[in-house]
């Protein structure tokens, strides 16, 4: 669920304009005042701060798009504030999430299996991350099936990402680096490419 965000304020801000406008209960000062070239109306301010599709109304970023628990436990909450319910707890610092949602200081997340909800921005990172999902991932000398088996990736260990190219990414942990498929991975997109 989203939140609206500048277009609910300029509704406001022309509520309380007409309010004001009314004052009290005086129907000779209800009229209306010549608006200037310099000053936006509603509809001009409402969309402008519309967001672009796909992008967040808060930073701009694309929608959806991956990011990581900065520390080794985050609170999800039902809604973008201290006063919203606790409703799953993030335990594992480095933890690839995806960003669905973004309301103030708060971002709406999920994981790999859709549980999550409203984070404080101040526990994400933009450090790009992974999980591996394939048993016993084998990691490669490079981004060929037919190359070399440098290491091997538990299903669960979350990585670091690096580049990726339309098929495999390169990643890192546990002091071992190597190119896996990334239908071994979650946190990166099918078609992202990454240098």
């Amino acid at each position: 669920m989203t939140y609206p965000t500048r277009p609910f304020l300029a509704i406001l801000f022309a509520v309380a304009t007409a309010a004001a406008a009314l004052g009290a209960g005086h129907p000779a000062q209800a009229q209306e005042e010549p608006t200037s070239d310099t000053e936006p109306s509603v509809d001009e301010l409402a969309e402008e701060a519309a967001p672009l599709p796909g992008r967040g109304p808060v930073t701009n970023m694309p929608l959806p798009r991956y990011v990581s628990l900065k520390g080794s436990e985050g609170n999800a909450r039902r809604g973008p504030s201290l006063s919203h319910r606790i409703d799953w707890v993030f335990r594992h610092r480095d933890m690839p999430l995806v960003v669905t949602a973004e309301f103030g200081h708060w971002r709406r997340v999920e994981d790999k299996d859709g549980q999550g909800g409203w984070i404080h921005y101040s526990l994400l990172s933009g450090v790009r991350t992974a999980l591996i999902t394939a048993d016993m991932a084998e990691l490669h000398s490079s981004p060929r099936a037919e190359s070399a088996v440098v290491a091997k990736a538990e299903n669960g260990a979350i990585v670091r990402l690096e580049e990726c190219s339309i098929d495999w990414c390169r990643i890192s942990g546990g002091g071992e680096r190597g190119w896996v498929p990334k239908t071994a991975i979650w946190g990166v997109d099918k078609d992202e490419i990454r240098e």
